[in-house]
């Protein structure tokens, strides 16, 4: 009985913050901070949730790698 209702608090806490954070992309806010922390909550009881969590963090990662300066001005740099 405990172990069903931790996993009815934790959706129901994950999926108010998840919402929240999918209200902030309109509103102003950081949605980018909140939506991964709703999707992590939920991750500690839902494999979906952490199957979505995993693709955010990868898609996050790529965009870090691109948004790497100092790798851009070695791309545009002309050699010597």
């Amino acid at each position: 009985m405990f172990k069903f209702a931790r996993r009815i608090i934790i959706g129901v806490v994950g999926t108010t913050v998840l919402l929240f954070g999918v209200a902030l992309i309109f509103l102003p806010g950081p949605a980018f901070v909140v939506i991964p922390v709703g999707l992590a909550i939920l991750a500690t009881e839902f494999a979906w949730a952490a199957h979505w969590l995993n693709v955010l963090r990868k898609s996050a990662e790529k965009g870090a790698e691109k948004l790497n300066l100092k790798s851009f001005w070695a791309r545009i740099r002309k050699p010597d």
